[in-house]
């Protein structure tokens, strides 16, 4: 958002309009310079395009939610803040018997509908791939279903998320502290009639949801490639909660650390595993380069124009499908590997509660689009030293469930989480063949790619909708 002064003249046909509202925020947003645009086109209203519960366009109502371990009793469960994560594997799980119940079972999330956050944060978008089929949403998305036989699901978003739609999806927004929209404020919506172009968009939002799917899955397969290479089954959250025994063990402690996290008893067996199971196992700080395995550099942030300044990201920005983080003065940072990770690094979220869904200990893979961003200090900086491991390698073992599980009992703090300097430096890391570590990494990287591929295939998408649109439509 910028922080210039605005100014924008106004003309007085566009407060006869919008009922003569007199304050700036609905002539600020371009919500009615998309009106004043659309209305010389061929437009339906949304509800007409829609279909499905409620008419195809709807939220919830709040609900207690009866969260579980195991996956068998469980659904996966969205929210605002995960909706736009490229990783499903780590959504907590709603009770599958509440899930499917009578009263909530219209919460279910199914491909190509589009989720709009609808409180809180107002008008971020998805579009439901493949891998999100099954989950359920909490009440705070607001899911638009396409009528198939009118529009084309990819179309539709394509349109919502655009520079034309998003501010008409906004422009209805109500509250004080926290800000929402419902149903009835989009459902008159204006949607263009683009004609053939209408179809192309579609493709390319199909494309770009496969591409992300597929890109998930082949990091999944990345981990247990590594894992069996070293001779190792990786683990489920499941089985760690059920073999975690936290209440109640004994056990030796050392002068470095008091707490019994650091010391449960699955975490000392999953160490030993990696040691006994792998033929060469080496501890983390010997693969590293020097000066890392340690938080970033704190620094000023300065607000700035894209033009002057870079995207500084933090750890909730980090695993979103499309970071969009602050943009701040680049001339006030170093040109540190610790502020601009270099190709390859791993970037693992080390600051913040340790909760069985949060965000720490969360391991990102720093490669294309990625290296344009500058990172907070937040991160633990793991970048492997290429003669030791392959950088995409590393990061397909720290992002497997037993790694996870391991680096996670490394925790200290009160209720803000760190990792203990000390016990990080020694995780375990197996070390497999050198050709098949290449292959693993190769692997990595071209799923990175992908995900890098579906953003552009997105824009690609937004722009012709946008594009239409200026050129006066069919």
């Amino acid at each position: 958002m910028s922080r210039k002064f605005q100014v924008k003249s106004v003309p007085s046909t566009w407060l006869e309009h919008n009922g003569r509202r007199l304050d700036c925020g609905p002539y600020m947003s371009g919500a009615l310079e998309a009106r004043e645009l659309l209305s010389k086109l061929k437009t339906d209203k949304l509800i007409a395009l829609t279909a499905g519960h409620k008419g195809g366009i709807y939220n919830g109502s709040p609900f207690i939610r009866n969260y579980v371990d195991q996956a068998e009793n469980g659904v996966r469960f969205l929210t605002t803040s995960t909706m736009g994560e490229a990783d499903m594997a780590n959504l907590p799980l709603l009770s599958k018997k509440d899930a499917r119940s009578t009263r909530l079972s219209f919460l279910e999330v199914r491909e190509a509908m589009t989720l709009i956050s609808c409180s809180g944060n107002i008008g971020k978008m998805v579009y439901a791939r493949e891998e999100m089929e099954g989950t359920w949403s909490n009440q705070d998305i607001l899911k638009v279903v396409a009528d198939t036989k009118k529009v084309t699901s990819g179309y539709l978003y394509a349109y919502l998320s655009s520079r034309f739609g998003i501010p008409l999806v906004t422009s209805g927004t109500y509250g004080a502290v926290i800000q929402h929209i419902e149903p009835s404020h989009i459902s008159d919506l204006p949607v263009p009639r683009l004609g053939r172009v209408e179809e192309q968009i579609h493709k390319l939002i199909c494309h770009s949801s496969r591409l992300r799917t597929n890109a998930s899955q082949e990091l999944v397969v990345a981990s247990r490639r590594y894992l069996s290479a070293a001779g190792i089954n990786d683990i489920s959250p499941a089985y760690w909660h059920k073999n975690s025994r936290r209440i109640g063990f004994t056990s030796s402690v050392s002068g470095r650390s008091l707490r019994a996290m650091n010391y449960l008893p699955i975490n000392r067996d999953l160490e030993s595993l990696i040691k006994s199971g792998s033929l060469i196992w080496k501890p983390l700080k010997d693969i590293c380069e020097e000066g890392t395995l340690r938080s970033g550099p704190r620094f000023k942030r300065i607000d700035a124009e894209p033009e002057y300044g870079v995207e500084l990201i933090g750890q909730q920005e980090c695993f979103n499908l499309r970071p969009s983080g602050r943009w701040i003065a680049k001339k006030y940072l170093t040109d540190s590997q610790l502020l601009f990770p270099p190709d390859g690094a791993v970037m693992i979220a080390a600051q913040g509660c340790a909760g069985e869904y949060d965000l720490f200990g969360r391991a990102q893979f720093i490669t294309g689009k990625k290296l344009s961003y500058a990172y907070s200090q937040h991160f633990l900086r793991v970048i492997a030293r290429e003669k030791e491991i392959p950088r995409g390698a590393l990061f397909a073992y720290l992002n497997s469930q037993i790694a996870y599980r391991i680096r996670k009992g490394y925790q200290i703090g009160s209720m803000q989480q760190d990792f203990h300097p000390d016990m990080i430096k020694q995780m375990p890391v197996p070390i497999i063949d050198r050709n098949e570590a290449e292959l693993i990494d190769a692997a990595v990287r071209a799923a990175f790619q992908k995900f890098d591929d579906a953003l552009d295939a997105e824009d690609q998408a937004i722009a012709l909708v946008e594009g239409a649109i200026e050129a006066g439509g069919m």
